[in-house]
């Protein structure tokens, strides 16, 4: 399984939530909190496009935010994702 990468920010709910969905298949994402460092914030923009938290990646893989994390988990993609 490729590193998970979750950009965050401390007073996220759906940061929260996503770590907890990723913390239940037994993932324990580096977590970058972009409110502390003006840097990841510009390295998030760069590799999302996107300008919410959370953004999540499986090694260079973008899934998206915690809505697509969540889909993807729905659909029995999420499990495929971690054990590819």
């Amino acid at each position: 399984m490729s590193q998970v990468t979750l950009y965050t920010t401390q007073h996220c709910p759906y940061c929260v939530s996503a770590k907890r969905l990723l913390a239940s298949k037994g993932v324990t994402p580096r977590e970058i909190d972009v409110e502390a460092s003006p840097q990841h914030l510009m390295e998030m923009l760069q590799r999302s496009r996107r300008r919410t938290v959370p953004q999540i990646f499986f090694g260079e893989l973008h899934v998206g935010g915690f809505d697509d994390l969540a889909g993807l988990d729905q659909k029995g993609g999420l499990d495929a994702l971690l054990h590819s």
